[in-house]
């Protein structure tokens, strides 16, 4: 396996449980060695982040610290965003991360395959990112939430399908 893409590049990531921050950091530094970790535990904590310096890479829980309005933040920094949930794992929630313009929706059960879903976020324009990482999750989601969930946002998920030629 060659190097990471994730080396050299500014991560900050955003949970209110320390227990997520310290399993990112381990995950991501373990495979990335050379990569620089942020992280923040509170909104306010997180907004002062995001505007005191640039991000390669921001990984936000969406629950615990307002991540949807963290996720338009850093959205106005051009900064690619990853949402992160346990709590708020829901097509709904799924739908909305795409709308906002977050580049990979992802359950906290993924944490110990985080590292190449973040390399794919980077590698990976918005539409083929989110066409890849669908199909890596495609199972999991129908597990989850059976296999007709995304009836209810019929529409919404039709033009998605269009738009990647899935």
């Amino acid at each position: 396996m060659g190097e990471s893409i994730l080396n050299g590049k500014s991560i900050l990531a955003v949970d209110d449980e320390f227990d997520v921050l310290a399993i990112l950091e381990e995950e991501i530094l373990e495979s990335c060695p050379k990569c620089e970790f942020d992280k923040a535990s509170t909104f306010g904590e997180a907004l002062k982040k995001l505007a005191s310096r640039t991000y390669d890479l921001v990984i936000l829980d969406i629950m615990g610290v307002r991540g949807f309005d963290l996720l338009e933040q850093a959205n106005a920094k051009k900064f690619p965003v990853v949402m992160l949930t346990a709590h708020a794992l829901t097509p709904e929630a799924l739908k909305r991360s795409m709308e906002l313009g977050a580049r990979a929706y992802l359950p906290k059960e993924k944490l110990g395959e985080i590292v190449p879903f973040l390399e794919d976020v980077l590698v990976y324009e918005y539409l083929p990112g989110w066409k890849r990482l669908l199909k890596r999750l495609e199972h999991y989601f129908d597990t989850r939430w059976g296999d007709d969930w995304k009836k209810s946002e019929e529409k919404f998920w039709k033009e998605f399908n269009e738009k990647v030629h899935w």
